[in-house]
């Protein structure tokens, strides 16, 4: 098991690594040696609770897959060991992110004295722009 937070940990069953070419800094490797890392969390097997999993699957957004589940990539570094930890990082962060229950949003009245300061703006905004019309002259 992974721990995520206090109470929470994912299996580590349902972590899959696989080791592709990357793109970027590597020298002469970098056509020879895959150490760019893709780790896919398959958020069904993970062992999360619902409701996390819904808000990890949001957070994910576009790396989330058909599948359902989290497909992260890792190739800032140059080797293996480093992009599966940059990997391992990014996937612990998000779901921290998702462990937080959203704080509800309380509806909130205008107080009276913006409801005033709203008014009076408008009626001035009113006077300067009724000043600005032409008024025909009566002889």
């Amino acid at each position: 098991m992974i721990r995520v937070t206090d109470w929470l940990a994912i299996d580590e069953r349902a972590l899959e690594e696989s080791f592709v070419r990357a793109s970027g800094p590597g020298g002469q490797n970098v056509n020879k040696v895959a150490t760019a890392v893709q780790l896919r969390l398959d958020l069904a097997a993970s062992g999360l609770p619902e409701e996390v999993r819904m808000r990890a699957g949001r957070l994910a957004g576009k790396r989330l897959t058909q599948d359902g589940a989290i497909l992260i990539t890792a190739q800032r570094h140059r080797t293996q060991d480093r992009n599966r930890d940059d990997a391992l990082e990014r996937l612990l962060d998000l779901l921290r992110r998702a462990a937080e229950r959203p704080k509800p949003r309380r509806p909130t009245r205008p107080t009276l004295a913006s409801k005033r300061r709203r008014l009076e703006t408008k009626a001035r905004r009113s006077h300067v722009k009724s000043g600005r019309s032409v008024k025909p002259e009566l002889e």
